[in-house]
C-alpha cells in the first residue's frame, strides 16, 4: 500500500493550524480521520501510526495540538526536556482554544472533495481532545487510546473542561482503550468514566483494557511500547470505524 502525505496550512480563528494529511495513493473518496497526537506533537512515531492507519483506507489528518505559540512546527523529543515543553504547552492552552481548532480541522477534513464519514481518534491528552470531537455531529464514530484528563475534565490551562458534563452532544459511536497499568488513568478513573457513560444513556459505548499495558504502550519508542497490544489495539479501533 502506497501512501501520499502532504503538509497543509488550516484556517482557525487563532491562526493557522498546520497539519499533516495522509492517504492511499489514489483519487476515490475515503472516510476522514482527525487524529491528535499526544503531548509531543508531529513525531514520527506518531506518524508511523498514522500511516498505518491510512493504509487501512483513511484520509487521516493530524493536526498540531499547540499551533499558535512557540511550539508551532515543533516536534519534542521523548526525553525529559520534550515532556516538560510539552506540559508547559498544555498549560498553556485552554479548552477553548483546543475546540475552536478542532471545529476549523473538522471543517477542512469535512470540505475535502476526497473524505466522506468523518471519525476522530488520538493518544494521551490527544485522546481527551478525540473525546471532544465527537461533540461535533459530523463525527460518526470515536476511538480515544488512554486520553488523560477525562475522568476528572482536566484539559490544558483549564482545570475542569466539563467534558464528561457534556455527554448528551455526543450523536456517534464512541470507543475507549486503556492499559491496566496506566498510572494516569487508574481503575478508579477508568470506573468514574464507565459510570458517567452509562449514567447518560451511553450502554453501547465500547470499553478495552488491555492487561499490563502501560501509559502511551502504542508509542513504538521507549520501554512502554507493546508491539502485541498496539496491533491488536489498531486492528480494534479499524474494526471499530469500518463496522457502521
Amino acid at each position: 500500500m502506497k501512501l501520499r502525505e502532504d503538509e497543509v496550512s488550516v484556517p482557525a480563528p487563532g491562526g493557522p493550524v498546520r497539519a499533516v494529511v495522509l492517504r492511499p495513493s489514489g483519487d476515490g473518496p475515503l472516510p476522514g480521520v482527525l487524529l491528535y497526537t499526544d503531548i509531543f506533537q508531529l513525531t514520527e512515531s506518531t506518524l508511523r501510526t498514522a500511516r498505518r492507519l491510512a493504509s487501512a483506507g483513511f484520509v487521516v489528518c493530524v493536526p498540531e495540538i499547540y499551533p499558535h505559540g512557540d511550539l508551532a512546527g515543533v516536534a519534542l523529543e521523548f526525553d525529559d526536556a520534550g515532556k516538560q515543553a510539552g506540559l508547559a504547552g498544555a498549560a498553556a492552552t485552554t479548552t477553548a482554544s483546543f475546540d475552536a481548532d478542532r471545529v476549523a480541522v473538522l471543517s477542512y477534513l469535512d470540505g475535502r472533495p476526497d473524505t466522506t464519514t468523518l471519525f476522530a481518534t488520538g493518544f494521551c491528552i490527544g485522546g481527551h481532545l478525540a473525546f471532544r470531537a465527537a461533540f461535533d455531529p459530523r463525527v460518526a464514530a470515536t476511538v480515544c487510546f488512554y486520553p488523560t484528563g477525562l475522568h476528572n475534565g482536566a484539559l490544558g490551562a483549564d482545570p475542569d473542561a466539563g467534558t464528561l458534563g457534556s455527554l448528551a452532544e455526543i450523536r456517534g459511536r464512541l470507543m475507549l482503550v486503556f492499559g491496566s497499568q496506566d498510572p494516569h488513568v487508574p481503575a478508579d478513573a477508568r470506573l468514574r468514566i464507565i459510570a458517567a457513560l452509562y449514567d447518560a444513556g451511553m450502554h453501547d459505548a465500547e470499553l478495552h483494557v488491555y492487561a499490563g499495558g502501560e501509559h502511551a504502550f502504542m508509542r513504538d519508542v521507549g520501554p512502554r511500547h507493546d508491539p502485541v497490544l498496539t496491533d491488536q489495539a489498531l486492528t480494534a479501533a479499524i474494526s471499530f470505524f469500518t463496522t457502521l
